[in-house]
């Protein structure tokens, strides 16, 4: 590495899923001489991108989907907060976006005719989801990004932990990491590229890999920069109910194909089509009626399931399950986090210097509820803005997509965070996930977010302590909105108010 404390890169990636690794691929190919790096809290290949499995969401043509049917899926999911310029983008951008993935060498599964095999999920029309080795789409993802990467001139730094963003002169610099053997370094850059992923840590049963501690958006909040919809946690309907961690998930495409979601008595209760905060909420009502912590996914009617969901297909047969003959045990699982840092139509934040991609940032595409199988598809479209947007010159945020003020309601973060008792940070972290599965779970009120106690460990440059004090900084902001949002909305249920309220047809916004 060079001495980072007096070279400058002209962009730096913080994190290596689909949105990081995209933009850094595009930016290293684009004028030759641009110094490009890549930054990551772990191993280049141990995103989160590689725990996707439905697959990619995209009109590919010669087919009979449309990019307006997808642009209306979208929509719909969203639950009247998509930003619809955001939501064109996303599908007019897509397909080709896909076709650079290809180029690169991912391999998407093939039908009878040689054609790309599409699969329908819950939320959509058709089937429009391309996805790979069944339902390992995320890993053939990363495999292809990783192998780009790497051959490229970008500067990877693995294992090293972004702790702040540096800003000087009211403009991102770049940030303060530690090594991998926790010394700090300024790194600093012309650009800076939030592609950290979500938080699904928040919570204690959850599908994301232990990584996943928000640390994007807590360093943006720290900085006084805009985030939006961070309210909107998905809880994905059907986990795997077992002590693994995270969660072995059951694919969407399962149902697609016909897999049938029942309750204890055997009864189906839900349309297993409908959206994922549809589906979810429905099924938190079902075990809170009947008194118990899952429920069953019967997928006994797919024939040849092994060859279609291998890697789901092996996850069962390791927890001792055959789906043959097997109802599989489910609960709803933290999955996504559907806000995040809030951006323009090109991914660039309130704050100069500073863009974000992927499941970190709030580009007004996913409203209040992801439709399944476009995380993927808006990381690589807006990551590939990105990247365009700095090479013609953009500096700052523009009034398009999210970032239109016109459709704000703004608050301020006032919730207290104390101080914890204890300097053991895995009873912090494991505190923080109780307290917020119980207070700001699948279903909310006001009693149960009022009752989330977050605690701060003490400062140190250690990753462990950087983490929970990320989780705690996130968590105090998805309850603070969560407490605004006087309504339910898409994947934010609250059993005090229960219907969805007019007014709140705007994004909440915290500085």
């Amino acid at each position: 590495m060079p001495d980072l404390h007096t070279q400058s890169l002209d962009l730096l990636v913080l994190g290596s899923g689909v949105a990081g690794l995209s933009a850094a691929v595009q930016a290293a190919a684009g004028e030759p001489g641009v110094r490009v790096g890549v930054l990551s809290k772990a191993d280049l290949h141990q995103a989160t991108t590689r725990w996707a499995q439905g697959g990619v969401a995209a009109v590919l043509g010669g087919d009979p989907d449309s990019t307006d049917l997808h642009l209306a899926d979208t929509l719909a999911a969203g639950a009247g907060l998509c930003d619809a310029d955001a939501v064109r983008v996303l599908v007019d951008e897509g397909p080709g976006r896909v076709q650079d993935l290809i180029a690169l060498g991912a391999v998407f599964d093939l039908d009878a005719h040689g054609g790309l095999a599409l699969a329908r999920e819950g939320g959509h029309s058709v089937a429009r989801v391309v996805h790979a080795g069944g339902a390992a789409t995320g890993a053939e993802i990363e495999r292809a990004l990783v192998d780009a990467v790497r051959a490229t001139a970008a500067s990877v730094m693995e294992r090293w932990f972004a702790v702040d963003l540096l800003v000087e002169g009211g403009r991102c610099r770049g940030v303060v990491a530690l090594d991998p053997q926790g010394r700090r370094h300024d790194v600093r850059a012309a650009h800076t590229l939030l592609a950290t992923g979500g938080a699904g840590q928040l919570y204690s049963v959850t599908t994301n890999p232990a990584e996943a501690t928000g640390d994007g958006v807590a360093m943006a909040l720290r900085a006084g920069v805009a985030t939006a919809d961070v309210e909107f946690v998905q809880f994905h309907p059907t986990a795997l109910h077992h002590p693994q961690m995270p969660r072995p998930l059951l694919s969407e495409a399962l149902r697609g194909h016909g897999a049938l979601v029942r309750d204890t008595h055997g009864e189906r209760f839900v349309d297993e089509l409908k959206p994922r905060d549809v589906v979810s909420k429905a099924m938190a009502a079902r075990m809170l009626a009947q008194g118990v912590e899952h429920l069953w996914l019967d997928a006994t009617g797919l024939a040849d399931f092994g060859a279609r969901f291998p890697t789901i297909a092996a996850a069962l047969a390791g927890a001792g399950l055959d789906p043959a003959v097997d109802w599989l045990p489910i609960a709803p699982a933290a999955h996504y986090s559907v806000g995040g840092v809030l951006t323009d139509l090109d991914g660039a934040s309130s704050l100069p210097g500073l863009w974000a991609a992927g499941e970190v940032a709030c580009t007004g595409v996913h409203g209040a509820n992801r439709l399944a199988s476009n995380s993927l598809l808006e990381g690589m479209v807006f990551a590939a803005r990105v990247v365009e947007a700095i090479a013609r010159g953009q500096d700052g945020c523009e009034e398009t997509g999210a970032m239109r003020r016109a459709n704000w309601l703004q608050l301020r973060v006032n919730r207290p965070v104390s101080a914890a008792k204890s300097s053991d940070t895995a009873k912090i972290r494991e505190q923080i996930q109780h307290a917020m599965t119980i207070g700001a779970g699948v279903v909310r009120d006001a009693a149960s977010l009022a009752g989330v106690n977050l605690a701060m460990p003490p400062e140190a440059d250690r990753v462990d302590v950087c983490e929970v004090r990320n989780l705690a900084t996130v968590g105090a902001a998805v309850v603070a909105a969560a407490v605004a949002r006087e309504e339910s909305r898409g994947c934010h249920t609250r059993t005090d108010f229960p219907d969805t309220s007019p007014a709140f047809a705007r994004r909440l916004v915290i500085r």
